[in-house]
């Protein structure tokens, strides 16, 4: 049993070769690290500025847009313009024929106006007797003072008197629900017809792009979508949708990466507003972007890839993350002094496109190892060799 005496030894010194700064590989024939040393590249560590990057996703949309519903279904008759073409305001995109429908917001509109100058003219009346009866209380009650009327006569005209302004108050009471009756189903038949013109004809509220148009010549359209949505010449914009957490780090007023893969194309945007209320549905917070206005070929609907940076680092020692290994929760790196490689534990910060802040182990002007590290023990020598190489 005595051969088996020294196990446990290696065992240990084989566990502690793959603990933190013993390397990934097998290191090199000692001969061969003797002469040569393993071939690493390095690069200054330098200080810099980082911050901490929030990806999120969202849509582009016009800046300036026009939704047109037609909320009663109706039969389309004719066809002026297709999605895709330039529309000026005004510019008739189709025709519907709304005969009961444009009757119905005619005698809506009729009834409405009968309504307030009915509310005008029985308040005048009402006016007027509610003053007389103030007139007849202040007459008997001179009368009372010459002892020509009684103080009965006088709780009579003040009693007439309340009942007047009574009276009065709920009769107006019942006439202002009738307006607000008549008021409610006349927006109602102004939102359905909202844009469209006495003869059935669907206006163009504005100038810009026809995006979408869904009335299609002799069918009927249907009033659960959009019968044309329009995007204005202005310039588009980004809304996303994000966490609680993340809203007091977004500031109005800074910018945001954004990249659009539908035309491969990335840019930075300007953070315009911020909502102060979640969504009660998705308990997220709407922020919107103003995309500049040389940035070509965006459509609405285009999802957008949105980087926002938080937490900003200033005078940081900045170094590439690919250049820190892990082992069993530690981090470290290898620098390089003179031509032997010096394992360093460090702490990591913030982590940017790339790269990571180390707030402990590491200065700025060292030479740290950002190729060749997973084969690197602690000690070992090194040749510093060039990128190309």
């Amino acid at each position: 049993m005595k051969k088996y005496r020294h196990i446990p030894v290696l065992l240990l010194a084989l566990l502690l070769s793959l603990t933190a700064c013993g390397g990934g590989e097998p290191a090199q024939d000692e001969d061969e690290n003797t002469e040569a040393g393993v071939a690493v590249q390095v690069e200054t560590v330098v200080q810099d500025t980082i911050a901490a990057e929030n990806k999120v996703s969202g849509k582009i949309s016009a800046d300036n847009e026009a939704v047109i519903m037609i909320a009663s279904t109706a039969k389309c008759t004719a066809v002026y313009f297709e999605a895709g073409d330039q529309v000026a305001a005004g510019d008739i995109l189709c025709t519907l024929e709304l005969g009961s429908a444009l009757a119905n917001y005619n005698s809506a509109r009729i009834g409405y106006n009968g309504a307030v100058q009915s509310y005008s003219d029985q308040k005048a009346v009402l006016d007027k007797q509610v003053q007389l009866a103030a007139d007849n209380v202040s007459n008997t009650k001179a009368l009372f003072e010459i002892g020509a009327a009684s103080q009965l006569e006088v709780d009579q005209a003040e009693l007439n008197y309340s009942n007047a302004v009574a009276g009065r108050n709920s009769a107006l009471t019942q006439l202002e629900s009738a307006i607000q009756s008549a008021k409610s189903g006349l927006a109602q038949l102004d939102t359905a017809l909202e844009n469209v013109d006495p003869d059935g004809n669907v206006l163009a509220p504005m100038a810009g792009t026809l995006v979408t148009m869904s009335a299609v010549e002799n069918s009927f359209i249907s009033n659960s979508m959009p019968l044309a949505v329009i995007d204005g010449p202005d310039q588009m914009k980004v809304s996303v949708s994000v966490s609680e957490a993340l809203v007091p780090k977004i500031t109005i007023g800074s910018q945001a990466d954004v990249y659009v893969s539908a035309i491969d194309r990335r840019f930075s945007a300007v953070i315009r507003s911020v909502e102060q209320a979640a969504n009660v549905q998705t308990r997220l917070y709407t922020v919107t972007l103003t995309v500049p206005a040389d940035v070509g070929g965006l459509l609405s609907g285009m999802f957008a890839d949105v980087t926002f940076f938080t937490d900003v680092s200033q005078n940081a020692v900045v170094v590439p993350t690919e250049a820190i290994l892990t082992s069993g929760g530690t981090q470290y790196v290898y620098v390089v002094e003179g031509s032997t490689a010096h394992c360093l534990e460090v702490t990591t910060g913030l982590t940017g496109n790339g790269v990571t802040e180390v707030t402990e182990g590491l200065t700025a002007g060292q030479q740290l190892v950002t190729v060749g590290q997973a084969y690197l023990h602690d000690g070992d020598p090194v040749r510093v060799v060039s990128g190309e190489g």
